[in-house]
């Protein structure tokens, strides 16, 4: 029965328009367990296939039979029967002979099952012509996956989704398109399974070249999509390999093999130079920060320091309190410590009352470095409360 609809619909085709020119499609044939000719792009020719040697027995070059021949270089056979043309039996050392097994060739065009024989469907520039083996089951459907969303090139580590749809095509030829659920994307060693929505999430990490494809029980397996792995400087995927940068130093900061004998920086970010606060809103909390060292910070040190109409006092961390100084001067004050993080904090136990403040910074990394330097802005700052 399937084959009289083939033949019929092969009559009607050939009396309808001769093919175009010669132009690009691509070719691809998938056996039961796995892909027998990798999507390939060939240009149809005006050259006739004849596999039989029979004379008379020709299919124009142009249509999808002419390109089964190029993809498979010619590694197919099939009998020939009148007002037909070729029926494919064995591709690649597969065989599915058409009325003797559960299964024979079909013939897909963009992923949509083709109701003309291979001997008359006519090509455009860009088709896709697929065969692949379907049942012989009468008014069943024939299903095609296919994977979008693949990128050409997609970094180590990265993630990027893809989507996963199937084309069906019914025993009235009806056409649909829809996502697939459960589908099992898998290449370059990562496997992933598609969502409710087709979905799915794919982060690869061997570099170079490869690609995905998407599988799902009882369709045909998509095309393999190529993905190239790179981070664009590492030599794969047609990249240069960058040189490492020249190592920078100084001479003296540690880097580079070099002996540290620089202090590391630091700066005070929670008060600036000559702010000033309403009284009930003095400052509590004292931040900030310090540069990187090549000999690792050693100890962060803070200096706070009060004089309130000529009552002098300095902050004593071990007590948390102010403790009352003889003589006036921020020099004359306590150092306490506050750790070795980069970005440092304290927090005074509570907000800082009446008077003018000078707080100081110190950094000392375990070279034995100190930045001695009281830079008014930077490791300095005065300020007032009301």
């Amino acid at each position: 029965m399937r084959r009289r609809t083939l033949g019929l619909a092969a009559v009607v085709l050939a009396l309808s328009a001769a093919p175009a020119g010669a132009v690009p499609v691509t070719v691809r044939v998938e056996g039961d367990a796995d892909t027998l000719v990798a999507r390939t792009t060939v240009d149809t020719t005006t050259t006739p296939v004849n596999k039989d040697g029979v004379a008379g027995h020709d299919c124009s070059g142009l249509n999808a039979v002419g390109a089964l021949e190029q993809g498979t270089k010619g590694d197919w056979s099939g009998p020939w029967f009148d007002g037909f043309g070729y029926s494919v039996e064995v591709i690649r050392g597969e065989s599915h002979p058409f009325g003797g097994d559960p299964e024979f060739w079909g013939l897909f065009v963009n992923d949509v099952f083709s109701q003309a024989g291979l001997c008359d469907a006519q090509l455009q520039t860009g088709d896709q012509v697929l065969l692949a083996p379907i049942s012989e089951q009468l008014g069943a459907s024939y299903n095609v996956l296919s994977l979008g969303g693949v990128p050409a090139t997609a970094r180590p580590g990265q993630s990027f989704a893809v989507t996963v749809t199937r084309t069906t095509t019914d025993s009235n030829n009806v056409v649909t398109r829809v996502a697939v659920a459960d589908a099992t994307v898998s290449g370059g060693g990562v496997t992933a399974t598609t969502g409710p929505d087709g979905r799915a999430n794919i982060t690869l990490g061997t570099r170079g070249p490869g690609g995905l494809r998407a599988t799902h029980a009882g369709d045909i397996r998509s095309a393999t999509e190529p993905v190239c792995v790179t981070d664009g400087a590492d030599g794969a995927c047609g990249t240069t390999v960058q040189p490492p940068a020249a190592c920078a130093t100084t001479g003296d900061d540690g880097n580079c093999g070099t002996k540290d004998r620089r202090a590391p920086r630091g700066k005070i970010l929670s008060i600036r130079e000559g702010q000033r606060f309403k009284k009930g809103k003095g400052p509590r909390g004292l931040s900030g920060i310090v540069t990187s060292d090549p000999s690792g910070i050693a100890d962060i040190r803070l200096r706070l320091t009060r004089n309130d109409r000529t009552h002098c006092s300095t902050y004593d961390a071990r007590r948390e309190r102010f403790a009352a100084m003889k003589r006036c001067g921020a020099k004359r004050g306590k150092w306490f410590s506050v750790g070795d993080r980069e970005q440092w904090s304290y927090l005074l136990p509570s907000r800082l009352g009446r008077g003018r403040y000078v707080l100081d910074l110190q950094a000392r990394d375990r070279a034995g470095n100190v930045d001695t330097l009281l830079q008014r802005t930077r490791t300095r700052v005065v300020f007032t409360v009301s």
